[in-house]
């Protein structure tokens, strides 16, 4: 029996997927782990964190399958996107890793503005300079910590510390190297013009991969930690969001992915690079060779509902917090929620945007902000479905991610949207995107389509219902939030706070 494994690095845990050649998942595994903010709007990370959950998750699915590790034919790697991961001449961390979600760049993120030049920035990588990318997170480190600095010779993304590991190979996928700020989006490689513009070293950066291309192999040293095949290929796989739509199926026009996970994401597959010149959109390379894809991203997704769980309701699971969600009529009786609890990108690009409830009296409950926490979510994820809309055509969009175990919130988002929603009928979609990749890589399928269209199936269609009507005034209110609580907003973010440690 063929059997591949994809591994996908997130925020908080890292999972492992055993699939079989039908596409059948035969075990999933997973370890936990938290990351700290030592100031507001920092967000840092210990990268064997991930390495020792890899081994832990890898365990865990292989127990459960019962599939020997050594018989696992390729190896598919997938993981958060956009963080640093700083290496010295012995590739080891030279610091904590600044993630995804790390708000601290705002200067640097000028800076690059202004060496390049706003617009040349947009039409070289397909994105403003926003405080999440890689790139404004190196010149931080080159401003405020130059003795850290001076002992950097390589940088990686997140699941590659993790594909270092397993490979002794430095290297990484075009579609998490469109996420960096340093790539040329039209060429599908690193942009020579701007690590130029920028001053940093060439030689820092590793080659970069197709996502079904071979980047290196198991070695000794890693198989005997993990209980894998020593000489296992290692594909090149992709950003979480990019192997998300491999995982849905979201691997030509029109078919949409949403992820609502701990951030939200809307991905719309291209067949060519498309660029909203007003920076509203993200534009990347697809992990599927050939594809592009544009992207709206909010930074607190499902990880609001988490955040209002965890702080409101700790010993209710989601799921009894998402019945009472829906005792409530849509509109939560007029009670609001702005999802922007770590800051913004789509479609504002603000670490300083706060989060709120609008318009609480004595008549508000548990249940309705709850509610109101979901239609917030989905508010902002119509936000970027409606510029995706104006440059792209939408023919189905389907559903992944934690929060798409809750029937309420899906039904919420096809009354939000107005458009019918799909659920994807597969565990753990982006890990799950990476197995097919690893299939793909040393030829299972001769193409991501085929191995898509032979092992992803489709589960419940959610239509809009009688009551969708009653969120367009809704939405139109919550658009006028943001503009209306920036001033406020910025000036509150100026307060310091305690640091914390996130999980």
């Amino acid at each position: 029996m063929t059997t591949y494994l994809g591994i996908d690095t997130s925020t908080t845990a890292t999972k492992a997927v055993l699939v079989d050649g039908n596409g059948v998942v035969l075990g999933v595994g997973k370890a936990e782990y938290g990351y700290d903010t030592p100031r507001p709007g920092w967000s840092e990370q210990d990268p064997d964190l991930w390495w020792d959950g890899t081994i832990a998750a890898i365990r865990d699915a292989v127990e459960l399958s019962g599939v020997d590790p050594l018989s696992i034919d390729a190896v598919g790697i997938t993981g958060q996107m956009h963080g640093l991961v700083a290496l010295d001449a012995s590739d080891r961390p030279v610091r904590p890793a600044i993630l995804w979600n790390d708000q601290r760049t705002a200067t640097q993120c000028e800076d690059i503005r202004r060496r390049v030049g706003r617009d040349r920035l947009i039409e070289i990588t397909g994105n403003d300079a926003l405080t999440g990318f890689t790139a404004p997170k190196i010149l931080w480190i080159r401003d405020e910590e130059p003795e850290i600095y001076a002992r950097i010779t390589a940088i990686l993304l997140p699941k590659d510390y993790v594909r270092l590991r397993l490979t002794g190979e430095h290297a990484v996928d075009r579609a998490g190297a469109s996420g960096t700020l340093l790539f040329n989006l039209d060429q599908r490689d690193w942009s020579d013009e701007i690590i130029d513009s920028l001053g940093l070293p060439r030689d820092w950066f590793p080659q970069t991969f197709e996502g079904t291309d071979i980047t290196g192999y198991v070695t000794e040293e890693a198989a005997l930690r993990i209980g894998l095949r020593p000489g296992t290929p290692v594909v090149g796989g992709g950003g979480d969001q990019a192997a998300n739509g491999v995982g849905t199926g979201a691997v030509e026009p029109g078919t949409i992915a949403v992820s609502l996970g701990t951030s939200g994401v809307v991905f719309a597959p291209t067949d060519r690079p498309v660029v909203d010149s007003d920076g509203r959109l993200h534009s990347f390379c697809h992990a599927v060779p050939g594809l592009w894809h544009q992207m709206g991203v909010m930074l607190s997704a499902a990880g609001s509902l988490r955040w209002f769980r965890d702080t409101i309701a700790p010993d209710v699971s989601f799921a009894d917090l998402s019945l009472e969600a829906g005792t409530v009529a849509p509109g939560s009786d007029g009670l609001l929620f702005l999802p922007y609890l770590t800051g913004e990108r789509t479609p504002h690009p603000d670490p300083e945007a706060r989060g709120a409830f609008v318009g609480l009296t004595v008549r508000h409950t548990r249940s309705h902000m709850a509610r109101a926490v979901m239609e917030g979510v989905a508010f902002g994820l119509r936000d970027s479905l409606e510029i995706i809309k104006e440059q792209s055509a939408v023919r189905e969009i389907r559903v992944a991610g934690g929060g798409a175990d809750s029937v309420v919130w899906l039904q919420i988002l096809a009354d939000v949207f107005g458009e019918p929603i799909r659920t994807v009928d597969v565990p753990e979609s982006a890990a799950f995107g990476a197995a097919l990749l690893a299939a793909v890589g040393v030829g299972a399928y001769r193409t991501v389509g085929d191995a898509v269209a032979a092992t992803i199936r489709t589960g419940d269609r959610y239509e809009p219902g009688p009551e969708a009507s009653r969120y367009e005034d809704a939405y139109l209110i919550y658009k006028r939030l943001y503009p209306a609580l920036r001033d406020i907003s910025h000036e509150l973010g100026s307060i310091e706070r305690t640091p914390t440690r996130q999980g």
